[in-house]
C-alpha cells in the first residue's frame, strides 16, 4: 500500500470539499492542484477520480438536508410533503439544461478548455460578475430607501422586523432583504429553469458549478440563502449523473479498479464528504449575514496569480 499516494489522495478531498460548495470553481482548483501534486494514476483513473471524487461531496448535502428533502419525513404535514416533492420536481427540471447541452460536449470540453489560462479567465471573468451583481443589488436597495444610499448602515427593513435582529442592517443585509424570493417555497419554475440555464455556464473550466447558480439565482431575485441551498440541492442530479456517466465511460474502456486505485477513490470521497460537512454549514452561515464579494475578489486574485505563474513557467 502507497500511503503517499493515499495522503495525495486526502488532500484533493479536501479541496474538492471546500472548493464544491464555494463559488471558487472545485474542477479548476483541482486541475491547478495536479499541476503540482501529481498522483501516481493511470490518465483514464485520474480524469474519472476528478469526478467521481464529488459524490463524497453530495453525500453531505444528503445529511446535512436529508429532512427537507425527504418527503416521506412522518414529522411533515401532508402540505409539508407536496411543497417536497415539488421542490424535487424543480430540482430535476432546472438540471435537463446542463444535460441536454453538457453532456454531448463533455469529451470536447476536457480537450481544448482545460488549460490553466481558460482557468484563470473563468475565475476573473465571474469573479468580476460576482462583485458587479452585489454591488447592482446594494445599489438598488439602498436607492430605494430615501437618504441611505450614501450611509454605510441603513434602517433594518421588514424582513428584519422581529426583536432578535434590532440593530441597523448593513448595505448586504439591506439588498438581500429586498430580494423577491426569500424561501424556496416562493422559487416558481420559471426561475428554477432560469437557474438551470446559469448552470451550463459551469461546463467551461474554472467557471464553477455553484458560481454559476448562484450568479443566475441573484440576477433572477433570489435571496442570497434561497439560491445557495438550491444551489446544494442542484448539485445532487447532477454529480451523481456526471459520476455514473464518468464510471461508465471509465468501465467501458476495459478498466478495473486496481486495489490501490479503489483505496484511493475510497479516501478522496471520504475526506471530501467530511470537508464538505463543515464548508456546506459555513457557508450557510456566511451567507446569512455577508455577500458573495469576498468570493468574487478571490477568484480575481487566483486567476491573476494562475496567469503569472504559468505565463513565467512557459517562458523559461
Amino acid at each position: 500500500m502507497d500511503f503517499i499516494e493515499l495522503i495525495k489522495a486526502a488532500v484533493f478531498g479536501v479541496v474538492e470539499g471546500i472548493t464544491e460548495w464555494l463559488p471558487i470553481s472545485s474542477t479548476g482548483h483541482m486541475l491547478l492542484l495536479n499541476q503540482f501534486l501529481t498522483m501516481n494514476v493511470s490518465a483514464d483513473f485520474w480524469d474519472m477520480f476528478l469526478v467521481v471524487i464529488q459524490l463524497g461531496a453530495i453525500l453531505a448535502v444528503c445529511v446535512i438536508f436529508f429532512h427537507q428533502l425527504n418527503p416521506f419525513s412522518p414529522s411533515k404535514a401532508p402540505y409539508q410533503r407536496r411543497n417536497t416533492w415539488t421542490l424535487w420536481g424543480k430540482t430535476i427540471v432546472a438540471c435537463i439544461p446542463a444535460a441536454v447541452i453538457g453532456i454531448p460536449i463533455d469529451n470536447w470540453m476536457e480537450e481544448h478548455l482545460g488549460s490553466p489560462f481558460v482557468i484563470a479567465a473563468a475565475l476573473i471573468v465571474y469573479g468580476i460578475a460576482f462583485i458587479v451583481i452585489e454591488n447592482r443589488r446594494e445599489a438598488k436597495a439602498a436607492a430605494a430607501l430615501p437618504g441611505a444610499g450614501n450611509h454605510p448602515a441603513v434602517g433594518r427593513p421588514k424582513h428584519f422586523a422581529t426583536a432578535e435582529s434590532a440593530a441597523p442592517a448593513t448595505r448586504s443585509e439591506l439588498a438581500d432583504a429586498e430580494a423577491p424570493i426569500q424561501s424556496l417555497d416562493e422559487l416558481d419554475w420559471k426561475t428554477a429553469i432560469g437557474i438551470g440555464l446559469f448552470q451550463v455556464l459551469s461546463i467551461v473550466p474554472g467557471t464553477s458549478r455553484s458560481g454559476s447558480t448562484i450568479i443566475g439565482g441573484l440576477i433572477l431575485g433570489c435571496s442570497r440563502t434561497v439560491v445557495a441551498e438550491f444551489t446544494f440541492y442542484l448539485a445532487i442530479p447532477v454529480m451523481v449523473g456526471a459520476s455514473g456517466l464518468r464510471l461508465v465511460k471509465y468501465f467501458l474502456k476495459g478498466n478495473v479498479f486496481a486495489p490501490m486505485e479503489l483505496a484511493i477513490l475510497l479516501v478522496g470521497c471520504a475526506v471530501a464528504f467530511v470537508v464538505s460537512l463543515a464548508c456546506i454549514r459555513f457557508l450557510m452561515g456566511f451567507v446569512r449575514k455577508h455577500d458573495f464579494k469576498p468570493f468574487g475578489w478571490y477568484r480575481i486574485v487566483l486567476g491573476v496569480l494562475v496567469i503569472a505563474w504559468f505565463g513565467i513557467t512557459a517562458l523559461l
